[in-house]
């Protein structure tokens, strides 16, 4: 049976395109775009178009028709599962495994191991069809070196849950990062984000009067290890590479970052940029449990900070 999804809009200006793809983050733009074309999105009642721009107090209905047969082929890769029932899956997803299939990344995916391992006897995938083809299941995501926890919903009910306390702010999220030198012992970074306006692999720093996403990120300093920083993040949003740009935005760029860092040596080979997600909080779907989900840290995250532990007791 298809499945709908209720928003209310509370912030205007923006494209219904692209707030949508903002507020439903398991599904992608062009998903969005198709389901618009085909008279599946309504606003305050009505059938409308994808450049119609959103005004505060407008009523969006959204109707995911049942899922097209997966067109993706299930692959046996291990997965490091830190809790699963019928409805929810948690997962301590390694770094360099990419989330969905993408240009250059047709298999290999977090999704084709999914694929692998929710499905029944008879092949049939046990997943929400509610991302679509390529994303069966993906609630949230993580960047393809990021590691820690994520969660993947098995049913449209739990994901049509899932994707709610992500938007309002139940759902939260920890990391933990190196940083690069020695912010303060605490704050908050509330600074809007988009597309980089010449680099399209980037985000940016961008204002809410340009397209800007409203972005904010709360952080404590976890350690001290001389001229790095043992960081918890934790996200109030979650824009694309959120943390990534904010720590750079502040001049404490996370340490192996490709993209918003200097790429400085440390003496330590990291195969991605030192950030975690290391707790996962959130409500079960149907009990209404909290559940807490702890991903222990990856071996080369746990090596970086002794090695820098060790300089800096040296170093004193």
């Amino acid at each position: 049976m298809s499945s709908q999804i209720e928003l209310q809009v509370e912030e205007a200006g923006e494209r219904l395109d692209v707030y949508l793809a903002n507020e439903l983050t398991g599904l992608s733009r062009s998903r969005l775009q198709k389901l618009i074309t085909e008279g599946q999105v309504q606003r305050n009642g009505t059938c409308t178009s994808k450049k119609a721009i959103v005004q505060v107090g407008d009523h969006i209905q959204v109707t995911i028709p049942d899922a097209a047969p997966l067109d993706l082929q299930p692959e046996e890769i291990p997965l490091d599962i830190l809790y699963e029932d019928d409805h929810l899956l948690i997962l301590n997803k390694p770094v360099g495994l990419v989330v969905h299939p993408a240009p250059g990344h047709a298999s290999g995916t977090l999704v084709n191991a999914l694929l692998a391992h929710c499905r029944t006897p008879d092949g049939k995938s046990t997943l929400s069809g509610i991302g679509g083809t390529q994303r069966p299941g993906i609630v949230h995501r993580l960047d393809k070196d990021t590691s820690g926890a994520i969660a993947i919903a098995k049913t449209d009910l739990a994901h049509h849950h899932l994707q709610q306390q992500f938007q309002n702010k139940t759902a939260r999220r920890d990391y933990l990062a190196v940083v690069y030198g020695a912010p303060a012992d605490h704050g908050t970074i509330d600074a809007p984000i988009g597309r980089h306006p010449v680099d399209r692999k980037k985000m940016a720093i961008v204002p809410e009067t340009d397209g800007g996403r409203r972005a904010v990120t709360h952080w404590h300093v976890t350690e001290r290890l001389g001229n790095y920083t043992l960081i918890t993040f934790e996200l109030e949003t979650g824009r694309t590479h959120q943390i990534r740009l904010h720590a750079a935005h502040i001049g404490h760029p996370v340490v192996g970052d490709p993209l918003y860092s200097s790429g400085r040596s440390i003496g330590v080979n990291l195969p991605g940029q030192a950030l975690h997600a290391w707790r996962l909080r959130l409500h079960h779907p149907i009990s209404s449990e909290l559940i807490e989900a702890i991903a222990p840290l990856p071996h080369t995250f746990t090596t970086l900070q002794d090695v820098l532990r060790r300089r800096h007791l040296h170093q004193t």
